[in-house]
């Protein structure tokens, strides 16, 4: 068959467990075949339908013929010298490109998920954000990535950061959907606490998902400490201020009771003074909280990391703040696969 008609075909991934037990009784089969229908796409990450032999020959045909397994067709992949980080490719149904990256660092395997075709939020030190909005990923497409990247490791997938492609609070439902797909405790059964959904800091969204109590962690990009130079990189800052940003912090903490974590971009000469640094202590210091400080991996000429020194003073000044404070070293950055580096433009074929 070719890929013309496979695209029309429905994928299963991106189904919960309710939804294929329903399926399998509209085909007149019993509502277990369901159970067995998601073990086999979630637990046995099987790709091909007809290789699923606890369910009836003419079950098996009838699905062949209106559905298929993956979402998502692997394009291209690369892998950084050191063996610990490969970016994925992937062609979603409709010719778009989304990337994908998993990490190996010690026994922690993190996989690192789009959510939609490019970005609307525009924050200039992201490629991402080059492509502008093209559209949101499905559940399935959401999930596939996870599945085909589980596939490709030799290790069991420990953590999960939607923190690729696009904004995940403005594909919430989907998102959200995806998450609890993962966390699913007859199917991929990760630990809710093992899955990071990150903002830019869309406030609506952020509230919402406090007063709904999903126990999954939540990640902010602050990358700033006035609003003057916030809004200059991150253009969702003129109608969300960072005071707006904290208070919606502090209510989520409120309704959680769990720690939110902050990221912190360092880029030379734009958020990396001692000043900031200070500031930046005085913002947080009522918040339980945690920051992760992340140095600036370049794309472009736009922007650059501080040196070394530079890095070394601010993490120093942030020593006497109240806070958790992390520096994440981004893996990946020689194959463009670090935090901010995501974009398929310039791919070939799109």
């Amino acid at each position: 068959m070719n890929n013309e008609g496979k695209s029309k075909k429905v994928p299963l991934t991106g189904m919960t467990k309710s939804e294929f037990e329903q399926m399998c009784i509209n085909f007149d089969e019993p509502e277990f075949r369901g159970r067995q229908l998601f073990h086999w796409v979630y637990v046995q990450k099987e790709r091909d339908i007809q290789k699923m032999d606890n369910l009836p020959n003419i079950f098996r045909e009838a699905l062949t013929k209106t559905y298929r397994v993956p979402s998502l067709e692997l394009a291209e992949l690369s892998t950084s010298p050191s063996r610990k980080t490969t970016k994925y490719l992937f062609k979603i149904p409709t010719g778009e490109k989304i990337e994908s990256v998993l990490m190996e660092d010690g026994g922690r395997i993190t996989v690192c998920l789009s959510t939609q075709v490019g970005c609307a939020l525009g924050c200039t030190f992201c490629a991402t954000a080059k492509m502008g909005f093209q559209k949101n990923l499905t559940v399935g497409e959401i999930v596939d990535q996870f599945l085909q990247l589980q596939n490709a490791s030799k290790h069991r997938i420990t953590n999960v950061v939607f923190m690729g492609m696009g904004e995940p609070l403005l594909n919430y439902n989907r998102v959200i959907k995806a998450a609890k797909l993962l966390n699913h405790s007859e199917g991929v059964h990760l630990g809710a606490g093992k899955i990071t959904i990150s903002s830019a800091g869309v406030i609506p969204k952020i509230i919402r998902f406090a007063d709904e109590g999903w126990k999954f962690k939540l990640a902010v990009s602050l990358n700033g400490t006035t609003d003057e130079n916030r809004s200059k990189i991150m253009p969702i800052n003129k109608k969300h201020s960072i005071n707006d940003l904290i208070s919606a912090a502090q209510y989520y903490h409120d309704k959680s009771k769990s720690l939110i974590t902050f990221e912190y971009v360092l880029i030379k000469n734009v958020t990396d003074s001692i000043t900031d640094a200070r500031r930046l202590i005085d913002l947080l210091k009522n918040l339980p909280c945690k920051v992760n400080v992340i140095p600036y991996n370049a794309f472009d000429d736009s922007y650059c990391r501080p040196d070394k020194n530079r890095i070394t003073q601010f993490l120093d000044e942030l020593n006497s703040a109240s806070f958790i404070v992390t520096v994440r070293w981004s893996h990946g950055t020689d194959i463009n696969a670090g935090c901010g580096q995501l974009s398929v433009m310039g791919v070939a074929g799109n």
